[in-house]
């Protein structure tokens, strides 16, 4: 049985985009594991609504990783988040995380807020001193209500 050259090619290409999209799933997707280049650090948030596995982790503003796994904590009830920062970066041990939105109408991200601690944090630490999300909703109603409570 004889193949054509434009069957071969097509097959080839379909090929070719399914081995793409495979690799760009496993970027995308996270593992868990932070990726060459990263070190990766764990968060606990009292509300982790708007963020998922993926979201971009920034310091002022620039991307430096992004959330690599998000659980709850059963005894807690607390968000346990992983996230990958470029290794580059070296976090004070007073660093703060913060769940931040672009605006009313925008993605949440996390705000990593580097402290002025000598100290540096160790990959794979935790850190402490974090802040969830904040609902526009509960917002809006704070003032329109007076913010009386």
């Amino acid at each position: 049985m004889a193949h054509h050259p434009a069957e071969v090619l097509t097959g080839a290409g379909v090929l070719a985009l399914a081995a793409g999209f495979l690799i760009y799933l496993g970027q995308v997707g996270g593992v868990g594991l932070a990726p060459a280049g990263m070190d990766s650090y764990s968060a606990s948030f009292r509300t982790a609504e708007g963020i998922g596995i993926g979201t971009d982790v920034r310091i002022a503003g620039v991307k430096v990783g992004a959330i690599l796994d998000m659980e709850l904590d059963p005894q807690t009830f607390r968000a346990e988040t992983t996230f990958s920062v470029q290794n580059d970066v070296t976090l004070p041990e007073d660093t703060a995380v913060v769940i931040s939105s672009e605006g009313l109408l925008g993605g949440s991200f996390v705000e990593i807020l580097p402290g002025g601690s000598e100290f540096n944090l160790e990959p794979g630490s935790e850190i402490e001193d974090t802040q969830g999300s904040v609902s526009i909703i509960d917002l809006l109603l704070k003032f329109v209500s007076g913010g009386n409570e």
